[in-house]
């Protein structure tokens, strides 16, 4: 029974492995690898923010999809392939949604500068140089100049 399941997936693995085009699997590796580096500069830059990481992957593994259909598009070149280019920017999604999926997303908290601050009922400390010698305006000079 065994060799029978065996032979099977075998035989599943291999059916499916030859309806994908060889050129297609390696534009989804490229922008696999691509993907993989646009968003290990973009995590850089944005200092670890998920939103550009996941951007800079997908644009990455885009730039290099773009390059080189403009490449192949030119004298010599097979055409241009909308196949090519979408294998491509799928290798960096994948690589996008993976980086996001095993990444911890522990939000970054805060932590105030004024311990006291946070207390029910604090009163700040009053000193001097916060204040200057100028009178303190009526309230008549603080509301707005209405006319009647």
């Amino acid at each position: 029974m065994s060799r029978i399941i065996t032979i099977f997936l075998l035989c599943c693995f291999f059916k499916t492995h030859a309806q994908i085009e060889n050129d297609k699997a390696l534009h989804f590796l490229g922008g696999n690898l691509y993907g993989l580096a646009g968003a290990g500069i973009a995590k850089q830059i944005s200092k670890g923010d998920r939103f550009w990481t996941f951007a800079g992957a997908v644009g990455g593994s885009a730039l290099i999809g773009l390059g080189k259909e403009a490449i192949d598009s030119g004298k010599g070149g097979s055409g241009w392939d909308n196949d090519d280019l979408l294998a491509t920017v799928l290798g960096g999604l994948t690589v996008g949604v993976t980086i996001d999926i095993f990444t911890d997303h522990k939000k970054k908290r805060k932590l105030p500068t004024n311990k006291a601050a946070n207390k029910v009922g604090y009163v700040p400390e009053i000193n001097a140089k916060n204040f200057t010698n100028a009178p303190i305006p009526s309230l008549s000079q603080l509301t707005y100049p209405f006319v009647y």
